[in-house]
């Protein structure tokens, strides 16, 4: 695995909001961050070389909620944890971040892996597994080397299945079994798309088309 030196792609915006927790002060957070992200990258080392760091995070704005008003609607409500902001101050000042504008953290991690080679995505988020090459999950603590069938797999079952996190559920009803049964025979893209589309039509008639693009634009980094 040594052969090859590779860039890691680091989504920190995880594990700014883990770090706040079970901490009793600002101080204490930055110092768990700090900690947990060289650890994980000392982690990463043992098997892999790396070539460079590049962290990404703390994105503003995104231009999902401004096709879909209930894009993580369940969310609105939800308070950040204690510390959240003195934590994130921190990393925008000494870790050299990238933060994109209008967009998601994982659309820039996902574009910047297709534009460079050798990449290893550092993230817990469930949504990189549409990405093909190696991920690492430094919660599971576990490398997956992603294929493209398998990433085209992900995408979809995901928009037949729906994302509750996300609050993005355009076939509700259909589940993981189902999507299992619908993609049985699918490896291209056509043909994921084509039985994904023929459940819109199923589901939505005449409308299934807008539906369809709506659901793709939303869920697809």
């Amino acid at each position: 695995m040594k052969n090859n030196k590779y860039t890691i792609l680091f989504d920190v915006d995880s594990l700014i909001y883990s770090s706040c927790y079970n901490v009793d002060s600002a101080e204490d957070a930055m110092y768990k961050f700090d900690e947990s992200y060289y650890n994980i990258i000392n982690t990463i080392e043992e098997s892999f070389e790396i070539k460079n760091v590049l962290n990404f995070g703390l994105s503003r704005g995104n231009f999902r909620k401004e096709i879909y008003s209930d894009y993580k609607a369940n969310r609105r409500n939800r308070k950040l944890p204690d510390y959240w902001g003195e934590v994130a101050e921190h990393v925008a000042n000494h870790f050299e971040l990238l933060s994109p504008t209008g967009i998601e953290t994982d659309d820039i991690v996902a574009r910047e892996s297709r534009k460079i080679d050798n990449t290893i995505i550092c993230s817990i988020d469930k949504d990189y597994m549409q990405i093909p090459g190696l991920i690492y999950n430094y919660n599971k603590q576990k490398f997956y080397d992603v294929s493209e069938e398998y990433a085209l797999r992900s995408l979809f079952t995901q928009m037949v299945v729906g994302d509750s996190s996300d609050n993005v559920n355009f076939c509700k009803g259909y589940g993981v079994k189902y999507a299992d049964r619908l993609f049985k025979d699918c490896t291209t893209k056509y043909q994921f798309m084509r039985k994904t589309f023929e459940l819109f039509k199923q589901i939505y008639k005449s409308k299934a088309r807008e539906k369809f693009i709506l659901c793709y634009k939303l869920l697809k980094i």
